[in-house]
């Protein structure tokens, strides 16, 4: 798709939002690479089993933390961050995701919960190769309302991130969805995840979301099911969808133009929830697509890789398969 000039700077307005929203507070292609190995270690064989997935990650990845071959609901750490598990097929799964300011090299987790043979407690333990994430960093020279915004808008942006964290303090529960993330919608990805700007000098800020090219009004879909728990005109997103999928993870769909949805529906994958807009603080029309997992802003593109329905292994003849759920 072509792209008028004004379009092509959407990378300096979208990562301004996060940076101003968290003001005053104490905050490509259609295909993609195959997932990389996921790393496993267990007590020993034919007892209780660890995985993860991915086997190497980004800082400002989601992980996921799998548990086969446990009683009960284990609890753990990565990184030295709780996990919250909860059951997942034939076991027991936590989603996170890596904090960007985590530095490169190994991070443990460690797992504890009761074994099927005794219901003792059982140790386990793996390792999550952390490689350099790459995020490039920029000096930028900008007008002095995007680093101090002025007084008179700064009581709606304190509502504002009232607003957000009511909508991402929700229940925990298991994942509301049954099939794997996708795109909001297809076409050119202007801005990724993770590039590090620095405005005049003094303001820092990092892009926490995912730039997706389109013209005014043209459909953004929900990545999955899940709840909608924002649907609101934001100071510096602009008009906003939240969606809760259940286990701490949520999208969130920035700068519409309209918005589909009310607060609390119930969405499913491929749902129009909104156009594509430029409202709030952009320079151009376009959908800045985020996701939230366990409290850190991660890699949409990442999480797009990860599978959470894994073909189960072949079974001897005479087992049963458990439900997928």
């Amino acid at each position: 798709m072509a792209s008028s000039p004004a379009r092509s700077r959407y990378s300096l307005s979208t990562r301004l939002t996060l940076a101003l929203l968290a003001l005053g507070a104490s905050a490509q292609a259609s295909e993609l690479p195959p997932p990389s190995p996921v790393s496993t270690t267990s007590a020993a064989q034919g007892r209780p089993l660890l995985s993860l997935h991915p086997g190497s990650a980004r800082p400002g990845d989601p992980v996921m933390v799998a548990v086969r071959g446990m009683a009960g609901m284990p609890n753990g750490t990565l990184a030295g961050r709780p996990l919250r598990f909860f059951a997942w097929g034939d076991g027991f799964l936590a989603v996170t995701g890596l904090p960007v300011e985590l530095a490169p090299g190994s991070a443990m987790a460690h797992v504890v919960g009761p074994s099927h043979a005794d219901g003792a407690p059982v140790e386990l333990a793996g390792t999550l190769d952390i490689v350099e994430p790459g995020y490039p960093s920029r000096e930028l020279k900008v007008s002095g309302k995007y680093v101090e915004p002025p007084a008179s808008v700064r009581t709606r942006m304190a509502a504002d991130r009232r607003a957000f964290a009511a909508a991402f303090d929700q229940p925990f529960t298991a994942p509301h969805f049954a099939q794997n993330f996708v795109r909001p919608r297809q076409d050119r990805i202007t801005a990724p995840f993770g590039d590090r700007r620095t405005f005049n000098g003094k303001l820092s800020s990092q892009h926490f979301g995912v730039d997706i090219d389109g013209d005014p009004g043209t459909p953004v879909m929900a990545s999955n099911e899940g709840t909608v728990v924002m649907a609101r005109d934001n100071y510096a997103a602009g008009k906003t969808v939240l969606i809760h999928h259940g286990a701490n993870l949520f999208t969130a769909y920035f700068h519409l133009s309209r918005i589909h949805v009310k607060n609390g529906a119930k969405v499913t994958q491929g749902q129009r929830i909104g156009e594509v807009g430029g409202t709030g603080r952009v320079t151009g029309p376009h959908l800045h697509w985020g996701v939230k997992a366990d409290g850190n802003w991660v890699d949409g593109e990442s999480l797009l890789r990860l599978d959470f329905f894994p073909t189960p292994p072949a079974m001897a003849s005479g087992e049963t398969r458990p439900n997928a759920r």
